[in-house]
């Protein structure tokens, strides 16, 4: 590659970055999507605008023959199932909202465009005895160990996402009438009320709270030793050491899991699931309904050996 090659390629790469840096801001300013979300909508419309550059294809000439040459390519990759190729769709749409507005598109192209249908596996789910054994192994004799402690009970008892747990203000948590005022996702929030056990945990942690907060002591309510809010990446190390430790191998959000679906196995509506998980479509929440099915089909194949007919399952 010659020098000036190089310098177009890099003048081309700012350009882009500095126009995706605008569709950012207007996904958190203006859509009020999550932080996550934006960034990954970025991500995903940086590969499109890439394949638009390296096709020399403008971006005010595309229609949607070029999306489903976008598309194909995309199926090239062994790497981009079809999870992947319905993320790059929404974060496409997502794009095509913003060129409209821009007046770059006439109309949202990718609107256009079939999504691909995704099998949808049943999540892995806890049993209450694989919850509470998994938090009983965490150390309470230090600071650190109060506030594990604290963490994943409200994680568990609230149904909470690893990213509202994080970003839970000190404030947001009501002790008397024990509740929570939950910010999730597209910046929405709800009020969750969480147990005794989830109470307990949170005061221990609170008494000793200031130890890690310092000086700096910011609004959010779980800190790392540092005194900063605690990080995403924090909470899966800290989980995966008493993962370990509990000889239980899952993910923090296995807890939201087994929340909703030891809800709904008590006997809980699913409105009121969907509501406690912040979930906008219900559809989303019924996915633990089947969960209960396949464990009460286990169940039955396991007491009742050779009573069940295969050909009915």
């Amino acid at each position: 590659m010659t020098e000036q090659s190089e310098l177009n390629t890099e003048k081309l790469l700012k350009k882009i970055d500095n126009f995706l840096e605008g569709f950012y801001s207007d996904l958190l300013m203006v859509k009020r999507e999550s932080r996550l979300t934006a960034e990954t909508y970025k991500i995903s419309s940086r590969e499109f605008l890439l394949w638009c550059s390296e096709n020399k294809i403008k971006l005010n000439t595309v229609s949607q023959k070029e999306l489903l040459y976008f598309v194909s390519y995309r199926k090239t990759d062994s790497s981009c199932g079809s999870l992947t190729i319905a993320k790059d769709l929404s974060a496409l749409k997502a794009l095509g909202q913003y060129l409209v507005s821009l007046g770059t598109w006439k109309e949202n192209y990718v609107s256009l465009l079939e999504r691909p249908k995704i099998a949808r596996n049943l999540p892995k789910v806890l049993s209450q005895e694989q919850v509470n054994h998994l938090l009983e192994v965490i150390d309470t004799s230090n600071t650190l160990g109060i506030r594990d402690r604290a963490l994943f009970e409200l994680i568990y008892s609230c149904g909470l996402r690893i990213s509202e747990a994080c970003s839970l203000l000190a404030s947001n948590v009501h002790m008397e009438e024990m509740i929570i005022i939950v910010r999730g996702k597209g910046d929405k929030e709800r009020i969750v009320p969480f147990g005794y056990e989830a109470k307990q945990r949170i005061e221990a942690y609170l008494a000793v709270r200031p130890e890690l907060a310092g000086k700096k002591n910011p609004p959010e309510l779980f800190l790392n030793f540092r005194g900063d809010p605690i990080s995403r990446k924090g909470v899966w190390k800290r989980f995966r050491e008493i993962e370990a430790l509990a000889g239980i191998y899952a993910k923090v959000h296995t807890l939201r899991h087994s929340f909703a679906t030891h809800l709904l196995a008590g006997g809980a509506d699913l409105r009121s699931v969907q509501e406690l998980l912040g979930h906008a479509d219900l559809a989303t929440t019924q996915i633990y309904t089947h969960v209960n099915d396949m464990q009460l089909k286990n169940q039955h194949k396991k007491y009742f050996p050779g009573h069940l007919n295969s050909e009915q399952d």
